[in-house]
Order: C-alpha cells, then sequence, then structure tokens
C-alpha cells in the first residue's frame, strides 16, 4: 500500500497544494494507495521523508468506491457535504488534546485542509494507541474537531483481528458494522468523511466487503460534552 519517499524535492509548499511527488513502486497489502501527511512538524517530517527514515507516500491512487448497486452501506452523500467552511471543510479546528499522542497539526491538516493526503503508513504504530487501548471491550472513536462518535470496534470480531487487518494495511480499518452511521459519510469517489465536513480516509472494499481506512488522527478526540 506504502511506497518509500526518497526525495529532498518534496516540499512543503507541494503538501499544501496537494501536488506532492508521487511513486510508482507499492506494497501488495491493500488494493489501495494514499497521499500522506507528516508525522510531527511538516518541515521534520519533509526532512525525515527525504532521509528515508519515516518517508512512506501513497499516491494518490487511493481511489476508493461507491456503494455497489442495491447495498445498505455505505451510505452516501454529495460533494456538498465538504463544502468550504469557516475552517477548511469543518467549522472549527481539530481538539488541541487528541488522545494517542496523535499530533495536532497533522491531525488539523488531514481533517479540514487536505483531502488526499493521509497520515504515512503505519503511523498508528508510532502513537501510544495500542498501548493505551482496551482490547478487552470495545473502543468508540471521536471525530477530532466536533467530539462526536464515528466508530465503535471491534465489533463482529475481536481485537486481534481488528489489529491484525490494520498492521496489514497500515491504517486502522473499520467495517461496516463498526461505523456510526449517524455521523458518518461517503461520497463519489469513495472518499469517507464525516456529516460535518471531517476528512477520515476512505472506504477500500475487499472480498469480506467494505473496508474503511481511516487515519487515526481523524478519529482521536475525547468525546464532545
Amino acid at each position: 500500500m506504502a511506497a518509500n519517499l526518497l526525495r529532498s524535492t518534496f516540499t512543503l509548499n507541494a503538501v499544501r497544494m496537494g501536488n506532492a511527488p508521487s511513486s510508482s513502486s507499492s506494497s501488495s497489502s491493500s488494493s489501495g494507495r494514499r497521499k500522506h501527511s507528516s508525522s510531527s512538524s511538516f518541515k521534520a517530517g519533509i526532512i525525515e521523508w527525504a532521509n528515508g527514515l519515516g518517508g512512506k507516500e501513497d499516491s494518490d491512487g487511493c481511489k476508493g468506491a461507491d456503494a455497489p448497486a442495491g447495498s445498505t452501506y455505505p451510505i452516501m452523500a454529495d460533494e456538498s457535504i465538504m463544502s468550504k467552511k469557516a475552517h477548511g471543510t469543518s467549522d472549527s479546528p481539530v481538539q488541541k488534546e487528541l488522545r494517542w499522542n496523535c499530533d495536532y497539526e497533522t491531525a488539523d491538516r488531514i481533517c479540514n485542509f487536505n483531502r488526499h493526503y493521509a497520515e504515512y503508513a503505519g503511523y498508528f504504530l508510532s502513537t501510544s494507541f495500542l498501548k493505551e487501548v482496551d482490547r478487552t471491550k470495545e473502543t468508540t472513536y471521536y471525530d477530532s474537531v466536533t467530539g462526536k462518535p464515528l466508530f465503535v470496534a471491534p465489533r463482529g470480531r475481536t481485537f486481534e483481528e481488528f489489529e491484525s487487518e490494520s498492521r496489514a494495511h497500515g491504517w486502522p480499518s473499520f467495517r461496516d458494522e463498526e461505523v456510526v452511521w449517524d455521523n458518518v459519510r461517503c461520497v463519489p469517489g469513495g472518499e469517507a468523511v464525516s456529516t460535518t465536513g471531517t476528512h477520515l480516509g476512505h472506504n477500500l472494499p475487499d472480498r469480506k466487503g467494505n473496508r474503511y481506512c481511516i487515519n487515526l488522527v481523524s478519529v482521536a478526540a475525547m468525546p464532545s460534552k
């Protein structure tokens, strides 16, 4: 799914304009490929990528898929849901204190200003997520902007199965029954978004059904009060 980026020419402006150079190599772990944003600060992240230390990029390629004809999920919305608002595609920035040590700048840019990039593959493994999550029960994942519940997992499987699938693809991967559909939609092309305009990731169906490949930084909020 991810490709190594070893280019020092990858500039901050390219990230902002959505024109990052793409790579032609890919792994066989996923049917979709995604561009990404940095894990800490953009400038530090770019240097890290250029040195090949953590620079995994997916060129977009990460084209999701619409709902198959006659299927119940995903619930679709039109592009107006991602219209320009007070703060990018949302009314406000992401929460300052995100769970699992997720980076604020990365989260705000991906959630609100950047619909074609993602945190790098395996980013969730660099956070405290796996150390802190309770493996014995369901975990609710909240919109990093609004604090509304978006996903509840694992459902219909064990945490080990959820973790294994997420590791295999590089991003937290949710199934239909784990989506809080009151607050989540897909737009044409398979982009997964919140009903308030937060970019979440993409639907990348496989032989098991819909698989929602989601940025951890997009679902790392504390619940809204």
